[in-house]
């Protein structure tokens, strides 16, 4: 069993519920006004949102998501394992570095942090809050035992 250290989930599951609050609110609207409330439009409006944020949803817990254990950091789909992990502070970005996670840039929204690998090579990790995850990663490569 590995220990969490830190974690970012993409999004969360109740953005489902946007589309029914959506339609709740646009129903509300037509009572109010006293006009035809169109309820069977309205449930149309309700789970057609829901259809098409399911798999936007996914999507993002899939590929936006990270996690920090004491094992491994994982960015999306992509692990590196800690003892691949060198060096989280004072590492410069060149020009080129991989962005982990299999991306061709850092997500939109998203902050990056180079990290140095134990073969030399420098990838970008990415997060929301880099602070947090710089911290659980400075961690981990120091409670990491090095070859020597």
């Amino acid at each position: 069993m590995s220990d969490r250290l830190y974690a970012e989930s993409g999004v969360s599951w109740v953005a489902i519920v946007w589309g029914p609050v959506f339609a709740v609110v646009g129903a509300l609207a037509e009572l109010v006004t006293g006009g035809p409330v169109h309820l069977v439009g309205w449930l149309l409006v309700a789970f057609g949102l829901c259809v098409i944020t399911i798999p936007w949803v996914y999507a993002r817990r899939r590929f936006l998501s990270l996690e920090v254990t004491t094992k491994q950091l994982r960015q999306g789909r992509e692990k590196v394992a800690a003892a691949e992990l060198e060096s989280v502070t004072d590492v410069g970005t060149p020009v080129g570095a991989r962005v982990l996670g299999g991306g061709w840039s850092v997500p939109r929204k998203y902050d990056s942090l180079p990290l140095k690998l134990a073969d030399g090579t420098v990838v970008l990790a990415w997060a929301k809050d880099v602070e947090a995850l710089q911290d659980a990663l400075d961690r981990l490569v120091r409670a990491t035992p090095r070859e020597t």
